[in-house]
C-alpha cells in the first residue's frame, strides 16, 4: 500500500489522465460508470425485496454488503463516474497541472452521460424487464424513492457530503494499493458504509428515482429537485473533505518525494 503522499500523486496523475481523454472516450467510459452505479442499486434492491421479510432490518445491511460491486468495476475494469471525478480532478487543480475550464467540462461531460446510463438501466432493466416494476421489488424501490425525495434540500445536500466523502475515500485508497485485493477491500468498505447510512449518491438517485417514475411513483420534478442538492453535495464532499483536505496534509510530503525521485 502506498503511503498518503504517494497516493497524493498518484490520484493528482489519475486527475490528468481523466482530463486528457477524448469526447468520445469520456461519453463511453461515462454512460458505463452510471451503468455500473445502476447495476449495484438493482442488485441492492432485488436482494433487499427477497431477504426482507425474513431477516428485517438485517436486509439493508445484506444490500449494502453487494451495492459496491458497480464501484469496483468501474474503477478496476473501466469507467469514468463523476463522484470519483469530484475528487481525482479537483486533487489535479489544487495541484495546478489542469485548469478549471478543464474541470468544468470534464465534469459536465461526466454528468451527462452518466445520467444518460443511469437512466438506462431504470428503463430498460428495471420498467421493461420488469425487475424493479412487480411485487416485492417495486414496493422497495418506490420506498427508497420517497424516502430520498422527501428529505429536506438541506438533508439532501448533507447527505451528498456524507457520501461523496466515503466515494472519495474508496477512491483514494483504491489508488494507493497495488494489488487487486486490495483494491477491492479499499472501495468495499467505504462504499458499503455509505449505503448503510443512508447517505445520497447523485447518480445512483439518478437510477433509482426514474425507476420510479417509470412505475408511476415520483415525478421527473421530484428527481431535478433531489438530483441539484444532492449533486452540490457531492460536489463539495468529494472536492473539498478529500480532494481539498488531503492536498493540504500532504502535499509538501508528495513535492519532497517528487523531488528526492528526480534527484535520483
Amino acid at each position: 500500500m502506498m503511503n498518503p503522499a504517494e497516493i497524493l500523486s498518484a490520484t493528482i496523475h489519475h486527475g490528468q489522465e481523466k482530463i486528457k481523454r477524448p469526447f468520445l472516450e469520456k461519453a463511453v467510459l461515462g454512460f458505463i460508470g452510471g451503468a455500473m452505479i445502476s447495476f449495484g442499486y438493482l442488485l441492492y434492491i432485488r436482494v433487499v425485496a427477497s431477504v426482507a421479510e425474513e431477516l428485517g432490518s438485517l436486509a439493508s445491511l445484506i444490500g449494502a454488503s453487494v451495492f459496491p460491486i458497480g464501484l469496483i468495476v468501474i474503477l478496476l475494469g473501466g469507467g469514468e463516474l463523476i463522484t470519483s471525478n469530484m475528487t481525482a480532478v479537483s486533487t489535479s487543480l489544487f495541484a495546478k497541472k489542469v485548469s478549471l475550464s478543464d474541470l468544468l467540462k470534464n465534469w459536465l461531460i461526466i454528468t451527462l452521460f452518466n445520467v444518460i446510463g443511469a437512466f438506462f438501466v431504470a428503463f430498460v432493466f428495471g420498467h421493461l424487464v420488469g425487475l424493479t416494476g412487480t411485487g416485492d421489488y417495486k414496493t422497495e424501490l418506490l420506498s427508497l424513492a420517497q424516502a430520498k425525495i422527501n428529505a429536506s434540500w438541506s438533508q439532501e445536500f448533507l447527505s451528498g457530503i456524507g457520501c461523496n466523502w466515503f466515494v472519495g475515500l474508496a477512491m483514494w485508497m483504491c489508488y494507493g494499493a497495488k494489488d487487486a485485493a486490495g483494491k477491492i477491500l479499499a472501495v468495499w468498505f467505504p462504499v458499503m458504509a455509505f449505503v448503510a447510512i443512508g447517505f445520497q449518491h447523485s447518480i445512483a438517485n439518478a437510477f433509482v428515482i426514474p425507476a420510479a417514475i417509470f412505475e408511476n411513483g415520483a415525478s421527473w420534478l421530484d428527481f431535478a429537485h433531489n438530483f441539484l442538492f444532492v449533486y452540490l453535495g457531492n460536489l463539495l464532499g468529494g472536492s473539498i473533505f478529500v480532494a481539498g483536505f488531503y492536498s493540504l496534509g500532504y502535499r509538501r510530503q508528495a513535492r519532497e518525494q517528487e523531488e528526492l525521485k528526480n534527484q535520483e
